[in-house]
């Protein structure tokens, strides 16, 4: 699909879930870039780059009696709003158990980078709530703690340490171990080798929701993604097929980028949201009716993810629709944030 003011859209269907791609290729960017915007408000340098963690939504148990019969999913860098419709399609009422995982944080090399975490110092860092009919439900919190691929939840709670790996409490309750215990810790794989937290917490919010026979459940949920940045961006300057590549970036957003290099008033950085789209294919029949809309929020912006049937509906919004569909990827979406230099 061709590119409209260089608001450049996807053509291809949703790509690879691998996040292997080179970091390094994003912590160097545009020396042209980092000197024009050095003297903009807002716009820190202390770290080229920020990364992102992948949430997605909610995971039922495989059933053969509930059908998502819509889904409706809304992306920006401020907020993921996703609302269901569920139908119980068996004849009779089926309760079941519903979750919400949050993404993995921690581990012994997580902090050694700089990881975009929307509400620090919290078990609930994503700010995730969800309603059912409109109506908030109470969730329960399920928490473990794991360390060299074993859950070590226990001893940390009878150590009196903080499960939030992330949170200033968990790293002045390892300072004040017995020399024993620290060595202990670091015998159980819980201590880094920067001496902070070395496990990685894995949180999920759940209930049980019962969905009555033939009646429609709408279940929405929302919270603050992970987004992940640069403080520019090589696009457009250099070749980077991963990126080009994990993004579906056309031909003309490079040569708008190009351009913009050229005149030397308006510069790019990058930010990366990543969504966990196959959970959605965990349901009796394919999804009903499924809408995507994504939101770059400033006209000036660009925004480029792999889709198919993209369209522009206002000036920051782009939508995507599927009727019968089952996902198969999971989804990728680059935003470039305009800067003004002058």
């Amino acid at each position: 699909m061709g590119a409209r003011g260089c608001n450049t859209l996807a053509s291809s269907l949703l790509l690879s879930t691998n996040h292997g791609y080179s970091n390094a290729m994003k912590a160097h960017p545009l020396l042209i870039a980092a000197s024009l915007l050095a003297g903009l408000p807002g716009i820190a340098f202390a770290n080229d780059t920020s990364a992102q963690l992948a949430a997605g939504g909610l995971v039922l148990t495989r059933s053969d009696a509930i059908e998502m019969r819509s889904e409706d999913l809304r992306i920006s860098r401020s907020e993921v709003v996703v609302r269901y419709t569920f139908l119980n399609t068996s004849g009779k009422d089926v309760t079941s158990r519903v979750a919400f995982p949050l993404p993995p944080i921690g581990g012994p090399d997580f902090f050694q980078s700089d990881v975009s975490i929307p509400i620090s110092d919290s078990d609930n860092f994503l700010g995730f709530t969800t309603k059912i009919d409109g109506k908030p439900v109470a969730m329960e919190m399920e928490q473990k703690a794991v360390a060299g691929g074993v859950d070590r939840t226990a001893w940390l709670r009878a150590h009196g340490i903080p499960l939030t790996p992330q949170s200033d409490g968990a790293t002045a309750a390892l300072g004040k171990l017995s020399q024993a215990k620290l060595a202990e810790a670091g015998r159980l794989k819980l201590i880094a080798s920067d001496d902070g937290p070395g496990w990685e917490l894995h949180t999920t919010y759940h209930w049980v929701q019962r969905f009555p026979a033939g009646v429609p459940v709408v279940v929405e949920h929302r919270y603050k993604p992970s987004v992940g940045g640069t403080t520019g961006t090589m696009l457009g300057q250099e070749k980077d097929p991963e990126t080009e590549k994990r993004y579906c970036v056309e031909p003309s957003l490079l040569a708008g980028l190009r351009r913009s290099v050229k005149t030397g008033h308006v510069v790019y950085t990058e930010n990366w949201i990543d969504y966990v789209l196959v959970t959605g294919g965990n349901w009796k029949a394919p999804i009903g009716q499924f809408k995507l809309t994504v939101d770059k929020e400033q006209p000036g912006d660009l925004v480029s993810f792999c889709a198919d049937g993209v369209r522009k509906v206002s000036p920051t919004r782009f939508e995507v629709t599927h009727t019968n569909w089952r996902p198969t990827r999971d989804l990728s979406i680059l935003f470039l944030v305009r800067n003004e230099t002058r």
